[in-house]
């Protein structure tokens, strides 16, 4: 069979990237196709524990070690799940991919934008989303939504507002650089609007 397609979903907490892979998910797979969806960290049994450690650990992590960890299991996930997935034809779609590394650990942490992204280009071996979809939400409003959904909040979330801040920028910094991978959205729209935007971008892909 043909290579699969590979989306990814990026965006702040509370931008609504698991709602729309769901649908997107739900209308792929009327369309006969083979969906796998997964998430970054935590699409493998190693990326479970990774993500139990960079999310959920108690006290600090040093901002090169969290860089090094997310591209630990990206490289793992990549090379047990995805590439498989893709090579058999299926479409991925994925929670977080290596713009999430430039923009939490980058921008976030203030560590050097294009080292982080030479690693996880290293870990993957240079894999490319055909499509990435950013849910942009302006950090206000993203923060209200978690407020009403989490009863705890891991060590991202838990940042400052001008770290989310930083991360938004460092996003819609990415997607101008690449305006043919990069779909846009208002993530404050109501959910099948967004749903309806997804799909008329990516049914030309399939």
């Amino acid at each position: 069979m043909s290579r699969g397609l590979f989306v990814t979903l990026e965006g702040g907490d509370g931008s609504g990237k698991t709602t729309q892979a769901e649908l997107l998910r739900e209308w792929l797979a009327g369309r006969g196709r083979e969906v796998v969806r997964t998430r970054e960290p935590g699409g493998t049994e190693v990326g479970v524990e990774v993500r139990e450690i960079v999310l959920h650990h108690r006290g600090d992590i040093a901002p090169r070690a969290e860089a090094l960890l997310y591209a630990a299991d990206r490289a793992h996930h990549v090379a047990t799940l995805v590439r498989p997935a893709l090579e058999r034809g299926a479409v991925v779609l994925q929670d977080r991919y290596i713009d999430s590394s430039v923009a939490y650990q980058g921008a976030g942490r203030v560590l050097d934008a294009r080292e982080v992204r030479a690693l996880s280009e290293w870990a993957t071996e240079d894999l490319k989303p055909d499509l990435t979809v950013l849910l942009d939400l302006d950090p206000e409003t993203a923060r209200t939504r978690l407020d009403a959904s989490r009863t705890r909040y891991d060590r991202l979330e838990a940042e400052a507002s001008e770290f989310h801040a930083r991360v938004r920028e460092a996003y819609l910094g990415l997607a101008r650089d690449e305006p043919e991978r990069f779909l846009v959205v208002d993530a404050a729209l109501p959910a099948g609007e967004i749903a309806a935007l997804i799909r008329a971008r990516l049914e030309p892909l399939l």
